[in-house]
């Protein structure tokens, strides 16, 4: 937990100063821009209450269905494959994957949306392919194996976005 949120740090911090460096460099006219500003923040606060959306939903659907006895908070010890995680297996992640985007915008940084981002969430799914996706089969075993058969791994058809937003009842 510690290591992943350390990861997380990193990667805003970095691709925040580095947003910047890039921009002096390659877009240095949209520093002057009003308009670009104001459009790219509001754009910023829309994806980033989408991000804080799906994560919610997608949280309370792991402590709702992914827990049997006590356990500490954050953890699960049942396989879930309710709401969101019936169409895909890593929806919360998903969520996740529109943070970069979220504070690009916020920033008014295009070289933090058109490189760092894109190489962010390329990241995250290496992460995902090398240290999610080994931990669920550790823990789920066969159970996890035949799940990842039928599940992908993302899903954006219609029905999948909408089980993002469907809000989940503690």
């Amino acid at each position: 937990m510690i290591f992943r949120f350390i990861v997380w740090i990193i990667l805003i911090a970095g691709g925040i100063a580095g947003g910047i460096a890039l921009d002096d460099k390659l877009f240095n006219n949209l520093h002057i821009n009003l308009i670009f500003h104001i459009l790219s923040i509001l754009i910023g606060v829309v994806l980033l209450l989408t991000v804080v959306k799906i994560s919610k939903n997608t949280g309370r659907t792991l402590a709702k269905y992914g827990r049997k006895g006590k356990l500490k908070r954050g953890e699960t010890n049942v396989l879930v494959k309710k709401g969101p995680y019936k169409y895909m297996r890593h929806p919360m992640h998903l969520g996740l994957m529109i943070f970069p985007f979220a504070l690009a915008f916020l920033t008014a940084s295009p070289s933090f949306l058109l490189i760092i981002a894109p190489a962010e969430i390329l990241f995250m799914l290496v992460m995902i392919k090398l240290y999610e996706e080994p931990g669920a089969i550790k823990k789920f075993g066969g159970e996890y194996l035949k799940y990842k058969k039928h599940v992908p791994g993302f899903c954006l058809r219609t029905e999948c976005i909408k089980e993002l937003f469907r809000p989940v009842k503690k």
